[in-house]
């Protein structure tokens, strides 16, 4: 039934990359194509997505009542945040991927594998444990997580120049990346519990469905421009995988152990959740962030693939731990 679960919200993701190698092989999908979407995700469908997830997904009155769950979320993400960056300095892993690999170890793809894995293992009755994860992955990706790609380029050639804006240093728009904006936006309608014209709710939404596909296209072009080959478990990919799917995991049940020991045990479903979600693979738009960052775009791409395929045997086996 796990197993099912899993694989069941891992084809349509395996089968849009699937779909974006061959339009690229058969000549479908131009040169310029790939960065286009790039740019469209990033700036555009993004920030539309997460305005939209979050009015839909969250009240104020949710909101304001999920502060034990959130202190938990966020303390364990900062642990693998601290132990992600230790490992990148302690493994001198090259520049472009670091970033990456942070990223990897602290945040998942919650909407599009997260949610139904969640709804399948936990019932209806845990949306909202899970949107307490979602919060948390959603702060530490477009607040702490992309800026960690961005100021982590690959090394450029000997003797090249900085660009211009690397040179200036950060700008506005490295402060406040437009999907940080989408966040903060959708904050301010919640809190201060402002409409939103319907036709401007389903244009947004419209809009915000584009990112999955996209972005798991994207994936499919890098791999038809890379080769299969390139999918392959180096050092670096199998220190990201196991901080996705061992360090992680065990990160929030420490937190949750010591969380226990000081105030009392969350419900056994609210803390199922949480690890759960822990063990869900890299984001979808990894790739999308390290192309924009001009950080490793193959590397992304690799740790993507393989974290998804993983999940169907990693997410059985952690569930079956729960007990």
């Amino acid at each position: 039934m796990v197993i099912f679960s899993a694989l069941e919200s891992m084809l349509p993701i395996i089968l849009l990359i699937i779909l974006g190698y061959v339009l690229r092989k058969a000549g479908w999908l131009g040169d310029t194509f790939a960065p286009s979407a790039s740019r469209l995700i990033m700036n555009v469908a993004l920030p539309a997505s997460i305005f939209t997830s979050v009015l839909k997904n969250l009240t104020l009155k949710t909101l304001l009542s999920l502060d034990s769950g959130l202190v938990v979320c966020f303390a364990s993400v900062a642990i693998c945040y601290l132990v992600a960056l230790t490992t990148v300095v302690l493994l001198k892993v090259r520049p472009g991927r670091r970033g990456v690999m942070v990223n990897t170890f602290a945040n998942a793809n919650t909407i599009f594998i997260g949610m139904p894995l969640n709804v399948a293992l936990f019932g209806e009755g845990a949306v909202g444990f899970f949107l307490v994860y979602y919060i948390t992955n959603t702060v530490s990706t477009w607040a702490v997580g992309t800026f960690l790609i961005d100021a982590d380029p690959m090394v450029k050639a000997e003797g090249s120049e900085p660009s211009a804006q690397r040179r200036r240093g950060i700008d506005i728009k490295r402060l406040l990346p437009p999907p940080l904006i989408g966040f903060l936006v959708a904050l301010v309608f919640l809190l201060l519990q402002l409409p939103v014209p319907s036709f401007v709710e389903s244009t947004l939404t419209y809009t915000g469905n584009l990112v999955t596909p996209l972005s798991l296209i994207y994936i499919g072009i890098v791999l038809k421009e890379s080769g299969l080959t390139s999918v392959r478990m180096d050092r670096d990919t199998v220190v990201a995988l196991v901080g996705k799917f061992v360090i992680a995991p065990l990160s929030m049940v420490g937190v949750l152990a010591a969380y226990a020991a000081l105030f009392g045990a969350l419900p056994a479903t609210e803390a199922h959740t949480f690890i759960i979600q822990a063990a869900v693979p890299a984001l979808t738009v990894l790739p999308i962030l390290a192309n924009e960052g001009k950080g490793d775009v193959r590397f992304a791409t690799n740790v993507v693939v393989t974290s998804t395929l993983l999940c169907a045997v990693v997410v059985p086996i952690v569930y079956a731990l729960l007990g």
